[in-house]
């Protein structure tokens, strides 16, 4: 692969200034423990996180004069890869989970089916609740329509429609949202 390669990013472009590769004349310099040293050669500034062990990364290299932070750049990574990792663990991805039953379900396969939107909205999922209909029974699509207002009904304290009750195709469908309050539990 060439080094323009667009499916290989330049791993030089991603790494933040750091050490020699400021190009700054002078820096706003911060001590490791965050106190300010003031304003000073950005050679100076090296010097002194070199002497420490330590790094000299450019933190705000918009302002004026740039702000630089002496600090350890392998924990200073390691932390914030952690910090992602924790934030990205904390995120929920809302799945659409799907139930399907007829119009002319029986109550206790109903209530199966209720059970089941139950969990899915406790767990912050959103449903799709698909009525087949078949042949003949297209005819009968308003007792398709009922059946699911009185799926979201018993389903209230829980989650809130999201799109209305309607045919299409050969099925009615309707989206039930989990309530905003409610949510996965915390693991």
């Amino acid at each position: 692969m060439s080094t323009n390669d667009p499916r290989r990013p330049d791993a030089r472009r991603e790494l933040p200034p750091l050490n020699e590769r400021i190009r700054d004349r002078e820096v706003r310099l911060i001590g490791e423990d965050g106190s300010q040293l003031g304003i000073v050669p950005t050679r100076e500034a090296l010097t002194t996180a070199r002497d420490k062990g330590l790094d000299l990364l450019l933190v705000q290299p918009d302002a004026n004069p740039p702000v630089a932070r002496i600090l350890d750049y392998g924990r200073f990574k390691f932390e914030n890869e952690k910090k992602a990792r924790e934030s990205k663990k904390k995120q929920h991805i809302q799945d659409v989970k799907e139930i399907k039953m007829r119009y002319k379900i029986e109550d206790h396969d109903f209530q199966v089916k209720l059970r089941a939107a139950q969990k899915f909205l406790s767990e912050g999922d959103k449903i799709k609740v698909l009525t087949l209909l078949r042949g003949r029974e297209l005819q009968h699509a308003d007792m398709a329509i009922n059946l699911q207002s009185r799926f979201a009904d018993e389903l209230k304290d829980l989650g809130l429609i999201d799109k209305e009750a309607k045919l299409e195709g050969k099925s009615v469908i309707m989206i039930l949202a989990p309530l905003p309050s409610r949510g996965r539990p915390a693991s």
